[in-house]
C-alpha cells in the first residue's frame, strides 16, 4: 500500500507532482508501473510539453466557449454561468472491464423497471414486505396519480444515468441511479469531439470504441415508444426554457435527433390530444422528451403555479395519446433511501445476484442505523435522499464541527430525508492541472437507452466527471468539478 508517493516509472518533469496513496489509481498500478491500456497516452505526455499541452487546452476551452457550452450555479453572487470545466486527459476502460459494466447496468435497469410498473399496479414486492410499503409511499417523489395507469412497453424509464465509481480493489460500484432527467450526456458527446481536434494521432491509433451515433440511438428508443397507430410520429424535447441550467444540452440534443425544442407555451391540449404550435398551424405532438420535473409538468395535475408545463397534459398521457420519456413518477426509484434495496429488488424480480454491488448504505429512518450515523458524522458522508447536484450533502472527514452539528439537527428532525455512506477511497485518474500531470478523483456516468422487450443500449463510455480540487472528492460541476472523454476501448 502506498501513501503519498511518486511511481518509479514517471520520470519526466509533467509528472513531479504524481503520487500514489490508497486509492486505486487509473494509470498506474499499486507498484507504481503504467497500465497497459494506458501506455500510449504516457508514451504521448512523455512526448510533450507543460506549453504544448496549455496549447491543446485553450483550444478545448475556446470550442466550449465558442459553443456555448456552460452551465448554472444557482445562488452563486460571483456569477452564474460558468464554462464547463474540462481535462485534457483521457479516462481509459477495457473492453472486459465494459463488459461488465454494461451487463450490470442492463440488469438494474430490467429490475427497476419492474419494480416501478409493480407498485404502480399490483404492489406484489411491497406485499411480500421486501422492501417497507411507507418506504415508497414516503417518497416524494412517489406519485399516486399512477396507480394504474399503463405505461406504453411498461418502459418508465427510457432515458438512465447511473453514476458509478471504482473502488480501492478495482471493482466498479453503482453510487446512485438518476431515472428522472438525467443531464450531462451532450457534456459526454462534446468531450469527445474536442478529445478528436486535441489528440488525433493519438485517438486514431488507440482503438476507442464510437459515441456519435447516441443522438440517433435516442431518437430510435423514442421512436419505439410512440402510440402503436401513429406509425411517423412527431417527437418534440421539452425544456424548462433558456434560464435552466441544461438549456444548452437540451438544444444540443434536440439538434443530434433532428426533432423540435419547445416550451410548454408552445403545446397545448385539446380532447386529450398534445398539439405543437407551427407556422402552419397545430401539429399533433406523440413522444415528448421531457427535461421537466413532474411538479412542473402540468399545472392542472401537479404544481398549479408552474408556468413550464402544459394544461391537461396528464389527461392525454394516461389516455394513451402521448408518450413521455421518461414516465411520470420514476424518481421513486431514485429515491437514495430506495436506492438500499436495489439488491434485493433485482434478486426479486430476476432471481439472480447483482453484477454491479451497491455501496454500504445506512437509511436514518431505522432507529438502530441512524444512532451509528449520529455516533460517526465524521466519517460518513451523509445525503438528502431528494437531492442531487452535490447539495444537501455533508463529507464527514471535510466538514466542521458546526455543519456536523446542523446535520445532526436535520436527521433527528426528518430522519427519512437521509441516508449515510462511508466515505469512499474513489478512484483517480490523471488530469493536466497547473502546468503538470496530476491524479484526481473521478466517477462515472454512463448513459443508458431502454425501448423496453429487453432492447436495451449503452453507448460505450460516458461522463466522466473529475474532482478538480485537489483532494476533493465532490465532482459535481456546482462544487468545483469538471469532466473528461471517457475512452472503452475495443478488444
Amino acid at each position: 500500500m502506498l501513501t503519498e508517493r511518486s511511481a518509479p516509472e514517471i520520470d519526466h518533469p509533467l509528472f513531479n507532482s504524481y503520487t500514489l496513496d490508497t486509492a486505486y489509481d487509473e494509470m498506474f498500478t499499486a507498484e507504481g508501473r503504467v497500465r497497459p491500456p494506458y501506455m500510449p497516452l504516457y508514451r504521448r505526455l512523455l512526448e510533450l510539453s507543460a506549453e504544448d499541452l496549455h496549447g491543446r487546452q485553450r483550444y478545448a476551452d475556446l470550442t466550449f466557449l465558442n459553443q456555448g457550452i456552460t452551465f448554472t450555479v444557482y445562488g452563486d453572487t460571483e456569477g452564474t454561468e460558468r464554462i464547463f470545466p474540462y481535462d485534457l486527459l483521457p479516462r481509459i476502460i477495457t473492453s472486459s472491464e465494459w463488459a461488465v459494466i454494461e451487463a450490470g447496468l442492463k440488469q438494474r435497469i430490467m429490475a427497476l423497471n419492474m419494480f416501478l410498473d409493480d407498485i404502480y399496479h399490483e404492489g406484489k414486492i411491497l406485499t411480500d414486505k421486501v422492501i417497507p410499503r411507507e418506504l415508497v409511499y414516503t417518497c416524494h417523489h412517489y406519485r399516486r396519480e399512477m396507480r394504474g395507469v399503463d405505461v406504453p412497453g411498461k418502459v418508465y424509464t427510457s432515458v438512465v444515468g447511473t453514476d458509478l465509481v471504482r473502488l480501492p480493489s478495482g471493482e466498479f460500484a453503482v453510487l446512485e441511479d438518476n431515472l428522472r432527467v438525467p443531464s450531462g450526456v451532450s457534456y459526454m458527446l462534446t468531450n469527445r469531439g474536442v478529445m478528436k481536434r486535441a489528440f488525433p494521432r493519438l485517438f486514431a491509433h488507440t482503438g476507442v470504441r464510437p459515441i456519435d451515433h447516441y443522438g440517433q440511438v435516442l431518437l430510435t428508443t423514442l421512436r419505439s415508444l410512440a402510440p402503436v397507430h401513429r406509425p411517423d410520429p412527431t417527437i418534440v424535447v421539452l425544456t424548462p426554457g433558456v434560464f435552466n441550467s441544461a438549456y444548452f444540452e437540451h438544444t444540443f440534443l434536440a439538434r443530434q435527433m433532428g426533432v423540435e425544442l419547445v416550451e410548454g407555451r408552445d403545446l397545448l391540449v385539446h380532447d386529450s390530444v398534445v398539439y405543437m404550435r407551427t407556422t402552419a398551424g397545430l401539429r399533433q405532438v406523440d413522444v415528448i422528451y421531457r427535461r421537466i420535473d413532474d411538479d412542473f409538468i402540468d399545472p392542472l395535475a401537479f404544481r398549479p403555479d408552474s408556468i413550464l408545463g402544459v394544461a391537461g397534459l396528464f389527461n392525454a398521457y394516461r389516455a394513451g395519446n402521448v408518450v413521455l420519456a421518461n414516465a411520470i413518477g420514476t424518481g421513486v426509484a431514485d429515491d437514495k433511501a430506495i436506492y438500499a434495496y436495489v439488491p434485493k429488488i433485482i434478486q426479486y424480480y430476476m432471481g439472480v445476484e447483482p453484477i454491479l454491488p451497491n455501496v454500504e448504505t445506512y437509511l436514518c429512518e431505522d432507529d438502530r442505523q441512524r444512532a451509528y450515523v449520529l455516533d460517526h458524522l465524521d466519517k460518513l458522508v451523509v445525503k438528502s435522499v431528494g437531492e442531487s447536484g452535490g447539495y444537501g450533502m455533508l463529507i464527514g472527514p471535510h466538514s466542521t464541527g458546526e455543519e456536523r452539528e446542523r446535520f445532526r439537527r436535520l436527521i433527528e428532525y426528518e430522519p427519512r430525508n437521509y441516508i449515510a455512506q462511508p466515505t469512499l477511497q474513489l478512484s483517480r485518474a490523471p488530469c493536466f492541472v497547473d502546468g503538470a500531470v496530476e491524479p484526481r478523483h473521478v466517477d462515472l456516468r454512463p448513459y443508458i437507452l431502454n425501448s423496453g422487450d429487453d432492447q436495451i443500449t449503452i453507448v460505450p463510455g460516458g461522463l466522466t466527471r473529475v474532482a478538480l480540487r485537489k483532494g476533493s472528492l465532490v465532482v459535481n460541476s456546482s462544487q468545483g468539478g469538471g469532466s473528461k472523454d471517457t475512452w472503452v476501448l475495443f478488444e
